[in-house]
């Protein structure tokens, strides 16, 4: 298993009186959270979950409320300890490690954004953003210098000497996640930390969380109830109800070929066009036969794989429709998408 990645094994997490029964009984017979919150007086949030995030990957879990997902991350810290089943952490179980082994892994290697960031007011935002390095004990200077470092991550240089009444909604998030960032952790933990924002606020986070997660590799595991954020943000994604995760699968998987009526039910209405990427409609370079009288095409709009069908759009128009080339990471040239070719993937999805 790959270092830092995150495993479920057939976790369950019930809450009330167990006591009254066996637990191997809910396991065998599981019923509906309503009987057994009537029968036996207990809530069921997590059933029988099993899943893998690998290293680098973003994995949202998506559901609504109830559906069990924040109960489910807070499983990777053990600020919830399971019923059953085992939590693999870079490759340990959780359950077996000690109080003051978590403390350490959750300093180091862990970082979590909520909702609620919960700033401390009486803090500079410097201040806020280092104080896990400040916990541990690293000298202010620093501290300070990867604070301000992670503050220019986050696009919010400049603003370390204000408190967080002077900050936004959204700014505020940012801080939440420069914090997050500050410790260098493997992995971050994210519950719904854009959901209460403006639209607009909220799609200018996903973008810059987006690109800062392929910039720094961490390992994600992003809960959220919006799907089309999960669409936007993830490389698998899992859909919960009622402690069950009905179906993992990458975006295409979920919206192209859902396995459960609920799923089915849940992404209904959703276009496939919003996962059109350039990667899936580009041509091989060998392919192209020439632009005009033969123009070659070195001075040609170039943009990455993953561009998605807003910005193929805009750049084709944008440029009279001439072929726009795809570059990898290293800004080598990988292919080319044509006016034709974009409008085949289009049809192709409707």
């Amino acid at each position: 298993m790959a270092a830092h990645a995150i495993e479920f094994r057939d976790v369950w997490k019930v809450f009330g009186a167990t006591s009254k029964f066996n637990l191997a009984d809910i396991q065998r017979d599981y019923l509906s959270k309503a009987t057994l919150l009537e029968k036996h007086g207990c809530v069921v949030a997590v059933a029988g979950v099993s899943f893998k995030v690998e290293a680098g990957e973003i994995f949202c879990v998506m559901g609504l409320s109830g559906s069990g997902k924040s109960t489910l991350v807070r499983h990777v810290n053990r600020l919830i300890k399971p019923s059953a089943g085992q939590i693999i952490v870079g490759g340990e179980d959780i359950n077996l490690k000690s109080e003051k082994a978590m403390r350490e892994l959750r300093a180091r290697s862990i970082g979590m954004v909520f909702q609620n960031v919960a700033l401390l007011p009486h803090r500079t935002v410097r201040d806020n953003v280092a104080l896990s390095l400040e916990l541990r004990k690293v000298s202010v200077r620093q501290r300070y210098e990867i604070a301000e470092e992670k503050l220019e991550l986050v696009q919010l240089a400049g603003w370390g000497d204000r408190y967080p009444d002077e900050l936004s909604g959204g700014m505020k998030q940012r801080i939440g996640l420069a914090r997050a960032l500050a410790a260098d952790p493997a992995i971050l933990l994210m519950d719904e930390p854009f959901s209460a924002l403006d639209p607009l606020i909220r799609r200018e986070l996903q973008d810059q969380f987006k690109e800062l997660s392929n910039k720094l590799r961490k390992t994600t595991l992003f809960i959220t109830h919006d799907l089309d954020e999960a669409v936007r943000l993830g490389h698998q994604i899992g859909v919960m109800k009622d402690g069950k995760m009905l179906q993992i699968g990458s975006p295409e998987d979920i919206l192209g070929s859902p396995k459960d009526p609920y799923v089915e039910k849940f992404v209904q209405g959703s276009s496939r066009l919003k996962l059109l990427k350039a990667e899936a409609v580009m041509s091989p370079l060998s392919n192209y036969a020439g632009w005009g009288e033969g123009r070659a095409l070195a001075d040609a709009p170039r943009l990455g794989p993953h561009a998605g069908i807003k910005e193929l759009i805009a750049l084709s128009n944008r440029h009279d429709n001439r072929p726009l080339v795809v570059v990898d990471d290293a800004g080598a040239d990988i292919g080319i998408v044509t006016a034709s070719s974009l409008l085949r993937g289009i049809q192709d999805r409707l």
